[in-house]
């Protein structure tokens, strides 16, 4: 069981949606926080709203660009150690795949895929070495079916859920924990910040984001989660029974897909 209280959590991401919800929630449960964005300004607000701010410390990064190994040491120097690491931060997709540059597909893996697996890499000696830690990857529904306008969002969810079910099956003897998180439509900015074709932002809220399940309803569930130590959970709405008829009736599943919208 991986409570908060007393626990030293690091999430990345954390300046808005999720991430804070995230943060505020586990301050309110007792532990010490280290939180990464870019932004520096929103990050300060997020600890303003936390119920102990003086046991957050705020570690600004640009995880498209870093050292982990660095960054992770300057995370633990905060309070002496990592007990949760949650890779939060990452970046989603609108356009469609014959209209999408390259450099738009390296821009979603490098942060969406390579920036956790570097930092789940670097906290892990000291974990193995307490025999004890819990990484928390942020996935998404789309870790489970892939989705029109979506390509590289798809593929670098499905990535993070391969690394992390093979990584929980490696280093469970050494006490460290693994949880692929795995929302559906919250009502965060995520497709306000989504890439377009070219790597400009898409600009609007989806529909289907404005009717989903709050930041803190969301948060409330990866934690519930983390406390159980399951190894995956899907926080969604209606968008489990997407999951559930391309397990049971993917014939039917691969039918309704292909005719889904796909217009940005």
């Amino acid at each position: 069981m991986t409570q908060l209280a007393g626990k030293v959590v690091w999430i990345t991401g954390a300046s808005s949606g999720i991430g804070e919800a995230l943060a505020l929630l586990a301050s309110k449960r007792g532990a010490r926080l280290v939180l990464t964005a870019r932004r520096l300004p929103e990050l300060e607000r997020v600890r303003a709203l936390c119920a102990d701010a003086q046991n957050v410390a705020l570690l600004p990064a640009d995880l498209a660009a870093f050292d982990a190994g660095e960054l992770t040491r300057q995370a633990e120097t905060c309070f002496g150690r990592i007990d949760v690491l949650v890779n939060n931060a990452g970046i989603s997709q609108r356009s469609l795949l014959k209209d999408t540059e390259m450099s738009v597909y390296r821009r979603i893996m490098e942060l969406d895929f390579f920036a956790p697996v570097a930092l789940t890499r670097a906290v892990l000696p000291n974990m193995r070495a307490r025999g004890a830690g819990h990484i928390v990857m942020i996935g998404s529904v789309v870790s489970k079916i892939g989705v029109p306008l979506r390509t590289g969002y798809s593929a670098a969810k499905h990535a993070i859920a391969g690394f992390t079910e093979a990584a929980a099956a490696e280093l469970w003897r050494d006490g460290v924990r693994f949880t692929l998180a795995c929302p559906g439509f919250v009502r965060t900015q995520v497709s306000v910040n989504a890439l377009g074709a070219s790597g400009e932002k898409h600009g609007v809220v989806d529909e289907d984001i404005l009717k989903g399940l709050s930041p803190e309803q969301c948060a409330e569930g990866i934690w519930r989660a983390v406390a159980k130590d399951r190894e995956d959970v899907l926080i969604a709405g209606r968008e489990h029974l997407y999951v559930l008829i391309k397990r049971f009736a993917p014939a039917l599943f691969a039918h309704v897909l292909k005719r889904a919208k796909a217009t940005s």
